[in-house]
């Protein structure tokens, strides 16, 4: 839970289908995590798949679990 003075951090989340990392972009951006999957799912489709998935293993990579 982040205080007032704490900043705000973009981390996986532990709502998590794969690897969090929709999950944890939606709560950093209050939004639906449902949302942001179909989100990416769409971009994946139309930018022929593999930019996406690359890009998924990239931030699953860099984005920090949450701490529970």
């Amino acid at each position: 839970m982040e205080t007032m003075n704490e900043p705000k951090k973009l981390r996986r989340s532990a709502n998590k289908m794969l690897g969090g990392v929709c999950a944890g972009i939606a709560e950093y951006f209050n939004l639906d995590p449902t949302l942001i999957r179909v989100l990416y799912v769409i971009l994946s489709i139309f930018s022929a798949g593999f930019p996406g998935l690359l890009l998924y293993l990239i931030l699953l990579l860099l984005m920090p679990q949450a701490e529970c």
